[in-house]
């Protein structure tokens, strides 16, 4: 393990962390010695508690917490449970996303409404349920999973870029309005991660159960993808001690630059 990162006891609630990115980073805070909440809609309670089951016996600190974030009322009650549960709350991870494909003509109100209710309302609900109780216990620290997404997007991937645009835009708001009360929000947005929903997803859409080895290197330089692990190392930096000033951060996580990249000239076109 690397040096102290100063959370030991802490409290955290991580979204989503029944697998992929909020796993890897509900492990990893555990380690550093974080008390935490594993997170998963009801329809993955199991491997919730899977997680939880396996950080306990790591010698972690971990329950089960389960919440249906398209429910506004779900939001709030979830912060509650988390508190009492943990008896307090100093960390919140916003990793909980979906991810469903669909360009503009298949982006209907329906369909639109359930991606941004997810992946933006949710975020900011949580946020705003968990203000009060970190405004009276000195401050509190909200890390936000966005995407690279977030710049532009696929075309296929319409509303989730829509809605880790928003997330962006949230994450810098808040960290504005609210530093003074001692509210840290700042943001990771990730590149291409292998997490095992992606990969299902690509194998889905026709490709080979190895597509991951195969990947072009205008798309990944380094020759892989990243590992959800990956993403966690820098999650723990600005939730620990040393990333206590640090707000209102957006920082991409990936291969490549984000403004002036040329991927013709990079493939030798």
């Amino acid at each position: 393990m690397s040096a102290d990162l100063g959370l030991k006891g802490k409290a955290a609630l991580v979204t989503g962390s029944a697998s992929g990115i909020g796993e890897a980073i509900a492990r990893r805070l555990a380690a550093e010695g974080a008390r935490v909440i594993v997170h998963g809609p009801l329809s993955r309670s199991g491997e919730a508690e899977k997680v939880a089951r396996e950080i306990r016996d790591s010698g972690g600190e971990a329950e089960v917490e389960l919440a249906e974030l398209t429910d506004a009322a779900e939001c709030a009650r979830l912060i509650a449970a988390s508190i009492a549960r943990l008896g307090r709350l100093d960390i919140l991870v916003n990793n909980a996303g979906i991810s469903p494909r669909g360009d503009l003509e298949k982006t209907d109100a329906e369909f639109f409404d359930r991606v941004i209710a997810v992946n933006l309302r949710a975020p900011l609900l949580l946020i705003r349920a968990a203000l009060p109780h970190f405004k009276a216990n000195g401050g509190g620290r909200v890390l936000n999973i966005g995407s690279i997404n977030a710049y532009c997007g696929e075309a296929g991937l319409l509303a989730y870029s829509v809605s880790k645009g928003g997330l962006t835009t949230l994450t810098r708001n808040l960290a504005d309005a609210h530093g003074r009360d001692g509210l840290r929000v700042n943001q990771i947005n990730p590149g291409w991660v292998l997490t095992a929903n992606e990969h299902a997803i690509k194998v889905r859409e026709g490709l080979s159960e190895d597509w991951f080895r195969q990947i072009p290197r205008e798309h990944a330089p380094g020759g892989r993808i990243f590992q959800p692990e990956e993403i966690a190392h820098f999650a723990v930096q600005f939730l620990g001690a040393q990333g206590e000033l640090v707000n209102g951060t957006v920082m991409e996580l990936e291969q490549f630059p984000m403004i002036g990249r040329n991927v013709v000239k990079a493939a030798g076109f």
